[in-house]
């Protein structure tokens, strides 16, 4: 049971929002060397945000108005409210956070619609709660999004339960704690100027050149971070799924998002 199906407009307006979010990651790679768009550099954070946020919005309205019911809205309120709750926990401590692992299990029993719009949704309001609102925000939303969908898209979702499945979620969730640390790192590296000049950006160098430069950057600088983001994941996945996991498919079958609600007549 899904509380957000993805249909035809849905697909079309994510498939954009996510061409655009991985233009504005990847800019840096994809750009000429004798681009505008490096020229601006210190504008396109602001640029790419105002149309990601645009975009963002789409995708929600989209959704909203497909199969996204006030059973549905109220999950996803409550959710992400939960995760943004989470997210502050152990922030700035070796990369400790418990919302990853929520928005793993969210995405699994709920699908990739449900989950790209609470990844998208948890991401905005925790940014709200701790004041991280900045030019960052929309990839961290789109980012997110990616993360908690992939997961609705894991193999199994009917029959696969038990050990198996923890160990796969486990696993996808280490791994893409990783891909959400790196992919992040696009958002930031272009600009941190010629002071490292062996792992900042060069727009003039080559595309080889610039890729060992993004690697020595992840390295230095998110390496441990995103560790402590895969491993804290993993361990709860492990110890807390099974319960997570039992309550969220418990609370989506009484829910019945896919049933209609009708009222009876008058009697007589």
């Amino acid at each position: 049971m899904r509380a957000v199906r993805l249909g035809p407009r849905s697909l079309a307006a994510l498939a954009l929002a996510s061409a655009v979010g991985v233009i504005g990651f990847c800019w840096p790679f994809l750009a000429p060397p004798s681009s505008q768009l490096s020229a601006h550099a210190q504008d396109a954070p602001w640029l790419f945000a105002g149309l990601l946020v645009l975009l963002v919005a789409v995708v929600a309205a989209t959704i909203s108005e497909s199969d996204l019911g006030p059973k549905a809205v109220a999950m996803l309120g409550v959710l992400a409210a939960t995760g943004a709750a989470l997210r502050p926990i152990g922030a700035g401590t070796a990369g400790i956070e418990p919302m990853f692992f929520l928005m793993v299990l969210s995405g699994r029993v709920l699908g990739p619609g449900f989950g790209f719009a609470l990844g998208s949704v948890t991401m905005f309001a925790s940014a709200l709660l701790t004041g991280g609102v900045g030019p960052w925000l929309p990839f961290q939303m789109l980012a997110m999004g990616w993360f908690t969908a992939g997961a609705g898209l894991l193999p199994g979702p009917v029959r696969l339960r038990g050990r198996a499945e923890l160990v796969m979620l486990a696993v996808y969730g280490f791994l893409a704690a990783f891909a959400y640390g790196t992919v992040m790192n696009l958002a930031g590296w272009p600009f941190l100027g010629a002071a490292a000049s062996n792992i900042s950006f060069s727009a003039g160098a080559p595309l080889a050149t610039n890729l060992a430069h993004f690697v020595a950057y992840c390295l230095a600088t998110s390496l441990g971070w995103d560790l402590g983001r895969a491993v804290c994941t993993v361990v709860l996945t492990l110890v807390l799924g099974p319960a997570v996991l039992r309550a969220l498919r418990r609370a989506t079958r009484r829910a019945a998002f896919e049933t209609a609600v009708t009222f009876d007549g008058p009697p007589g």
